[in-house]
């Protein structure tokens, strides 16, 4: 057979390739996560509700919301989790509603994460005038208490749909994260790899993109995390007390249909157990990987793990 060899200038790029990967962040936080079995474990439960959001009808074959069946059936084989007060398949119900509170935890969590990255960054950064007003408005959102607002701002825009929700989730979120990224910012405002990139005249956005951000991607990661967590809680509790859209399958909406039917007292508890039981799940896997940014964020974290080993 003929083999084929690569140029020595080639080899030597693919190599060099292959240190800074190693070197860098992405590959940390792989070798964070396979490392860490709490971690692991977040993973594999967010990649499974990812799943069942992605493709429900594969596990879940009835129609969510056709009432064709007897009111409150025990779990069977056929309905696996039994019928609610409405003759609904609860195990449908409950695989189909993860797309949405999925969809609503990561997009709030991704635009407070955005805002807080703009709000704190360019605070610090910018300084003087503009840093004032921010950290003023910063420190207004994280004095007033967050779930009374929630709670004012979803009654007043009552069944207002999911962007309402995902709006007022992102108002009451943003705030603690920003505070961190300036803090951190302000520690990378001096360094030498800035004050270099001013002298040679680059922008002031091309530097924050380029050389302020990417230092600060594991906190970053971990403010996403750390929001969308509260943006599970939120939602679910938004759409409990029925300040949400009823008219959505989400676990919230069925704990709501749940506790006006007396689901417990009933003889239906799987209606109200079975959706908690997904919040506290999902809730827990983003909380879990969180032990993995937290190696990557803080070295010092990592030598303590492995001589308590």
């Amino acid at each position: 057979m003929a083999t084929t060899t690569l140029p020595s200038g080639q080899v030597s790029g693919i190599r060099s390739y292959w240190a800074r990967f190693r070197g860098g962040a992405v590959w940390g936080l792989l070798r964070a996560i396979v490392s860490n079995r709490k971690a692991t474990a977040g993973v594999v439960i967010l990649a499974i509700f990812c799943f069942l959001a992605a493709f429900p009808g594969l596990i879940a074959h009835d129609n969510p919301q056709a009432e064709i069946y007897n009111p409150g059936l025990a779990p069977s084989a056929a309905h696996w989790l039994g019928t609610n007060a409405y003759g609904q398949d609860l195990f449908a119900q409950l695989i189909y509603s993860t797309r949405q509170s999925l969809f609503l935890a990561v997009a709030a969590g991704a635009l407070a994460t955005l805002l807080s990255v703009i709000v704190g960054v360019t605070s610090a950064y910018m300084g003087g005038f503009t840093d004032d007003f921010l950290s003023l408005i910063t420190d207004i959102f994280l004095v007033i208490p967050a779930f009374p607002l929630i709670v004012v701002i979803a009654a007043y825009s009552k069944n207002g749909g999911d962007t309402i929700l995902i709006a007022v989730l992102v108002v009451t979120g943003w705030s603690y994260g920003a505070r961190q990224l300036r803090v951190q910012a302000l520690s990378l405002r001096n360094r030498d790899f800035l004050v270099a990139a001013k002298l040679r005249g680059e922008r002031r956005w091309r530097v924050i993109v380029s050389e302020i951000l990417p230092t600060m991607t594991s906190l970053i990661v971990a403010i996403f995390l750390g929001t969308t967590l509260y943006a599970i809680v939120a939602a679910a509790g938004l759409q409990f007390i029925g300040l949400g859209n009823p008219n959505t399958l989400s676990w919230g909406t069925m704990l709501y249909w749940a506790q006006n039917n007396e689901a417990l007292q009933s003889g239906s508890p799987l209606w109200a157990i079975m959706p908690g039981i997904c919040i506290a799940l999902l809730g827990a896997a983003f909380a879990l990987l969180n032990y993995a940014f937290d190696e990557v964020s803080n070295p010092a974290l990592r030598p303590v793990r492995r001589r308590r080993r």
